[in-house]
């Protein structure tokens, strides 16, 4: 059960015989892939405790204050999983998305797309999807690119999964590589600090599964403060030291030699 932010502070004094038992900045590198949660907290609504000292994990109830001025209670683990789908800022703000959802009729639940064609083709196989997003920023279509330019590989935009992500049975990796069966993705946290991070990030984690499911690989180039949620994410932008570590990670994947093989 949750604690109130001063009682859960006093008993961390206790068993750890400290005045001061999480120092500032002992988990600001954590949070600080949360910038839209950061501006949320205010410590004068929470003790005096700032959010640097508190483990992402803590079962403690914390104040938060949405852009609105909305203040409203919530453990940390309620807060990073919030966003979900939804790429609105108010969507870390309980108040603010109930407002946006307000007589809205319920959705029915979700059928497989009628305009994918992914049931003609078998679980791992590469193919052109007509349902495949654009690139979505200019700095995901240059590192695009870059990579090609090195491997010049047939590509393709989307994978045959074994079970349907959300309403197709394919996934779109932002570069498919077919004839190594690696996807390489890039990801930001956008210009809200809302991509990647919370629920969306469960998101990625559950592509990369079916991905994997699929005897496919991936490799994410993680920018900013994004940390690695899978073993061969790099971190890095669009230069060409990021490359060389997506080619490094490659062979990691299928061997130096194949990989040197493909090299343009």
């Amino acid at each position: 059960m949750p604690e109130h932010v001063e009682t859960w502070w006093a008993r961390r004094q206790w068993s750890k015989g400290a005045r001061v038992p999480y120092p500032v900045g002992s988990y600001r590198e954590f949070w600080e892939t949360y910038p839209v949660l950061v501006n949320q907290y205010h410590p004068d609504l929470n003790f005096g405790i700032v959010l640097s000292q508190v483990p992402p994990a803590a079962d403690v109830w914390l104040l938060w204050q949405c852009d609105m001025g909305h203040v409203f209670v919530a453990t940390p683990t309620e807060q990073r999983l919030r966003p979900g789908r939804s790429r609105r800022r108010s969507i870390w703000c309980p108040e603010c998305t109930g407002l946006a959802g307000a007589g809205r009729p319920s959705k029915p639940k979700a059928t497989l797309c009628a305009r994918s064609i992914a049931e003609e083709y078998v679980v791992g196989e590469a193919f052109h999807s007509e349902c495949a997003p654009r690139p979505a920023s200019a700095a995901e279509d240059l590192l695009r690119q870059k990579l090609l330019a090195r491997l010049p590989l047939t590509e393709s935009n989307a994978v045959r999964v074994p079970r349907p992500f959300f309403t197709h049975l394919e996934v779109w990796p932002d570069i498919v590589l077919p004839d190594l069966c690696v996807a390489i993705e890039y990801d930001t946290t956008g210009r809200d600090g809302l991509e990647h991070v919370g629920k969306r990030e469960l998101v990625d984690i559950r592509k990369d599964r079916l991905l994997r499911a699929a005897k496919w690989e991936v490799v994410r180039v993680r920018t900013g403060k994004l940390k690695p949620i899978g073993p061969y994410d790099v971190s890095g932008g669009t230069s060409g030291r990021t490359v060389d570590r997506v080619l490094d990670r490659l062979r990691e994947i299928r061997g130096d030699l194949i990989v040197n093989a493909w090299l343009a």
